[in-house]
């Protein structure tokens, strides 16, 4: 059975001996150090699942992103940009491209009167804090997405009334050809789980989010509110990848989920959560192929029940 999952990989194929010979260039540009070969993804992603990366590189600075883009792009090696690895499903068979983690390794915030500037490794509870602390409002629905703002602003995301393009004012980000660029909100072209960035292959580096003025008293309470509302809803407490689906229009995926009699179906160590069966879990060493099968039935047996299709919010990479 064939899933349609957003995210698959277009770029072309390549051995793996040649990825790992790549990685003599990549040491160049990072750092011998910084490049890991045969790196199990399954440690990079929410979900606890994933084979391994042929080539999986650490930069430094925004520099050293652009430079890795350029270089895949002239030796013809896909690459792939991965954070916090929260919305991710990776083949068990791992993968046959260079990923570039941006993560704690380029995490800066700076707050500017007003403004909040973050790159894009920054986690969005860490901007949230950092928001909090100085006494700006505006973030606080994003405190609890287990992303990083990179992710935020590819995707767009979104959260108890609040999207990222309510803030965000302008983003640094590395083009497909190696440049690096500003992207104004206009250009970024947001709307519901989309933007420009993401159908462009353009990499976010950094973010420019515009906040109010409030009491820092007020903001964490309202942070303490959003999170205890999570806690009591979502099964924070095991492996997944957020929302696995998106929702229909004048639909919400987990209730037509719960409707359809699917709490708790498993597959392997795959399961629709018990908790919020919008969510699906990795309940015990589940593989991709137990996730992708589950994601399959649930979608069949909607689409049995009440006509409507299911599209998957979690990426599919191999």
């Amino acid at each position: 059975m064939h899933v349609s999952i957003q995210g698959e990989n277009e770029q072309g194929r390549v051995d793996r001996a040649d990825v790992r010979e790549f990685a003599k260039t990549l040491a160049g540009i990072v750092g011998e150090g910084n490049v890991l070969l045969d790196e199990p993804m399954a440690k990079h992603t929410t979900f606890l699942i994933g084979g391994p990366a042929d080539a999986y590189v650490i930069p430094q600075n925004v520099e050293d992103v652009a430079a890795i883009v350029r270089a895949c792009r002239q030796s013809g090696v896909p690459y792939r940009i991965v954070g916090n690895g929260s919305d991710l499903l990776v083949a068990d068979e791992g993968l046959r491209c260079v990923i570039v983690q941006i993560l704690s390794n380029l995490s800066s915030i700076h707050v500017e009167g007003n403004f909040v500037r973050a790159q894009a490794g920054a986690t969005n509870e860490a901007v949230a804090r950092v928001a909090y602390e100085s006494g700006l409002a505006g973030f606080e629905f994003a405190s609890g997405i287990p992303g990083t703002i990179g992710g935020a602003a590819i995707m767009n995301a979104g959260a108890y009334g609040g999207e990222f393009k309510d803030v965000a004012v302008e983003l640094t980000c590395v083009t497909p050809e190696g440049e690096i660029v500003s992207v104004s909100r206009d250009e970024a072209d947001w709307s519901y789980r989309h933007s420009m960035m993401d159908k462009a292959g353009y990499v976010v580096v950094e973010a420019l989010l515009r906040l109010e003025e409030d009491d820092p008293a007020a903001i964490k309470e309202r942070m303490d509110d959003l999170q205890a509302r999570r806690e009591e809803k979502q099964p924070l407490e095991m492996p997944s990848a957020g929302s696995t689906f998106k929702r229909p229009e004048g639909y919400f995926a987990g209730k037509l989920i719960q409707d359809s009699d699917l709490r708790g179906y498993r597959v392997g160590g795959a399961q629709v959560s018990e908790k919020h069966t919008g969510f699906v879990v990795n309940a015990g060493n589940a593989t991709a192929a137990d996730v992708l099968q589950l994601i399959g039935d649930v979608q069949q047996r909607v689409r049995e029940r009440f006509g409507v299709e299911l599209e998957p919010e979690v990426r599919l990479w191999k």
